[in-house]
């Protein structure tokens, strides 16, 4: 089957703007009669929640944690794009579009990425009106930094706690509306199912994690802003409580799931130091901009570094390799994710990782010390050649860009990063895969939507760094709250949506079933056995690098943990108290099925594309390579098992950009 993803004809630059001058509208007097509701409060959901409220809808929130401002969003450090062009460094709304379709190597689609670039601009505006403390250069203007994947600095930024600051903005926001009465807020409180009433979302099951009270709430269109699903490996740099739950529920209610296995692997995390660890920490991409990435030359030096007999500082610097310098000059440091993971990968396989696992690399300081120290002394009218005065100097302004980066990564690995090398390595942080949406951010279920990274569509194979933050609010903020209206114009009769249907029933029946069954099983291991068990799966298989034999392993064998998982789970307490194991245990038997689809469209998917690394599929020099056959979105519908998914697609068609062998060299 052909998905139609009902992108507005004209070209490209007028799409949006037409597109909004002949949707349906609904007035403000009808607006209070209709209901939302939003699943999740990060930035993605907060702001819709805030904004779909303030234009009059009643709007009803969810989220698991005790707080909205606790949503995972808060732990985004780097920045936020926007195609402002405040440096100007040639940057523009074009330029912003395509370095995302290429940076997601041409695995996205093209309206809905230029949309994305073409109300960046807006998302800066409204942060500052709402307070958000941006950076901001000598002369007051907001400062901007570069990331990785393009040529000009767009990047905006609040130190190295911007989602956090924009979070606040977001839930500001919705508190105003909390207070007006217009937000309901359902803290605690998890969406367990979708009710599909008449072929349209129409509300939700939703479990108190207080009381573990079931309950049933309606609307007339449900909105999921719940996440990524990057614990399906176990370790990420996810918060633990991140789940797919809410995603995968639709999808088994008939919602297409797309593109799975496009899954990031982000180059600058503490590397792991052992199995007794729950989650991993990341060090912002941002410092990729100041920080050089190397690994001794010479085998010699990484074994003595290794024993402790040798300190990375006394390696001079012709026996050092800066790999990425090296492999790619036009970009450096600064190339995308997926090329800075696998090239550390790649010199970490053959040997040269500096810690005692052989699984980190270097990032480096001193450099930047330097440069800035000398800036500052100059400025100051001090003396230059001082090499004290000098990397003091330099130390505060990175001090002053990151300090808190620097202070949470001593805090974590006990070493003073202003004295040594950080040590990182890639880790599993986010997803560009998620449910399927057309143009208006609609999944194939009328009235249900997915937004942020929940759905799939801007990102392709890979996403830019500071771009999650940009998609949560543009989606929240400036795309939603149109095109729902355009939906939502046809309920304005429809009148309030019972609870007490056939639809309501059954869907509330499946759910105690599945919480009857964990609560009573009795097993002998606990949920984190499972869900560690099948984190190595993943990360063995399914990792930065996969081949065909490992993912028909790991389909086979996600299978049988499924199953064991049903059988021999342990879930101590009971269903009607605050039972973190049994919400645990909800969330890994969705991560057991979500795995085996994640395989199965890794294997289907004969080429390596961003993200998704075939070894069977990489040039010469070990890059990506495409092809151009699977120039198309995979959308998975659910038929019972992962293994019986049905295949449906969605050709991408590149009319403003040429599809060529991506290149940062």
């Amino acid at each position: 089957m052909a998905l139609d993803p009902k992108i507005p004809e004209g070209p490209l630059a007028d799409k949006w703007t037409n597109y909004k001058n002949h949707i349906d509208l609904v007035n403000p007097a009808n607006k209070r009669n209709i209901d939302v509701i939003v699943i999740g409060t990060g930035l993605a959901g907060g702001s819709a929640a805030a904004t779909l409220a303030e234009l009059g809808y009643n709007v009803k929130a969810f989220c698991f944690q005790d707080s909205p401002r606790r949503a995972h969003s808060i732990a985004a450090q780097g920045g936020i794009n926007a195609a402002k062009n405040y440096q100007g460094d040639g940057d523009s709304v074009y330029r912003l579009f395509y370095d995302t379709v290429k940076g997601g190597d041409y695995r996205s689609r093209e309206a809905n990425v230029y949309r994305l670039a073409e109300v960046s601009s807006n998302i800066i505006d409204q942060c500052v009106a709402q307070g958000v403390p941006f950076a901001r250069e000598y002369g007051g203007y907001l400062d901007n930094r570069s990331f990785g994947g393009v040529l000009v600095s767009r990047t905006f930024y609040a130190a190295g706690q911007t989602g956090q600051q924009l979070l606040l903005g977001a839930y500001s926001a919705m508190n105003r509306q909390i207070g007006r009465g217009k937000i309901k807020m359902y803290n605690r409180h998890e969406m367990l199912d979708v009710v599909v009433v008449g072929g349209k979302a129409r509300g939700i099951i939703a479990r108190n994690l207080v009381t573990g009270e079931i309950e049933r709430h309606s609307a007339h269109a449900v909105v999921l802003g719940s996440g990524g699903y990057g614990n399906v490996f176990f370790l990420s740099t996810n918060a633990m409580g991140s789940n797919v739950t809410a995603a995968w529920k639709a999808h088994k209610r008939g919602a297409f799931f797309a593109n799975p296995c496009y899954t990031q692997i982000h180059p600058t995390c503490i590397p792991v130091s052992g199995d007794h660890q729950s989650k991993l920490t990341l060090m912002s991409e941002s410092l990729r901009n100041d920080g050089r990435i190397w690994v001794p030359k010479n085998m010699d030096d990484v074994k003595a570094i290794r024993e402790g007999n040798l300190k990375p500082t006394a390696i001079p610097e012709e026996n050092r390799d800066y790999y990425l310098e090296r492999r790619y000059p036009a970009f450096g440091n600064l190339v995308p994710r997926d090329v800075a993971s696998r090239a550390a990968k790649e010199r970490c396989d053959e040997g040269y990782g500096v810690n005692k696992t052989g699984e980190a690399v270097y990032l480096d300081f001193a450099a930047a010390f330097q440069r800035y120290g000398k800036e500052r002394a100059h400025v100051r009218g001090l003396d230059e050649n001082d090499a004290a005065l000098v990397k003091r100097l330099g130390q505060e302004v990175i001090k002053e860009k990151y300090g808190n980066l620097f202070q949470m990564y001593e805090k974590i690995v006990d070493q003073n990063p202003y004295e040594t090398p950080m040590m990182i390595y890639p880790a599993v942080h986010y997803t560009m895969g998620g449910l399927w949406v057309d143009y208006n951010l609609m999944t194939n279920i009328p009235g249900l939507y997915s937004i942020g990274e929940a759905n799939f569509s801007d990102h392709g194979a890979n996403r830019l760094g500071a771009s999650a933050l940009m998609q949560g609010l543009a989606d929240g903020y400036f795309v939603l709250p149109y095109t729902i209206g355009d939906y939502l114009s046809k309920d304005i009769r429809t009148g309030k949506i019972p609870t007490d249907s056939p639809e309501f029933d059954q869907a509330e029946k499946n759910v105690k079933e599945n919480l009857d069954h964990l609560i009573n099983n009795n097993g002998s291991h606990s949920v984190d056995y499972f869900h560690k068990k099948l984190g190595k799966i993943m990360w063995n298989k399914c990792g930065m690098a996969r081949n065909a034999e490992g993912l028909r392993e790991a389909i086979v064998q996600i299978s049988e943990l499924r199953k064991e998982f049903w059988k021999d789970v342990r879930v101590p307490g009971t269903q009607n108290e605050l039972n973190e194991e049994l919400a645990k245990a909800m969330r890994v038997a969705d991560f057991l099925e979500l795995g085996e689809l994640f395989a199965k469209d890794a294997l289907q998917r004969e080429e390596s594309a961003g993200g998704h690394f075939r070894e069977e599929h990489q040039t010469a020099e070990g890059e990506a390579l495409r092809s151009p056959e699977f120039q198309f979105v995979s959308a998975w519908e659910y038929q019972g098992e992962p293994k019986d998914a049905i295949l449906h697609k969605e050709e991408l068609e590149y009319e403003n950009i040429e599809v060529k062998e991506r290149s940062y060299k």
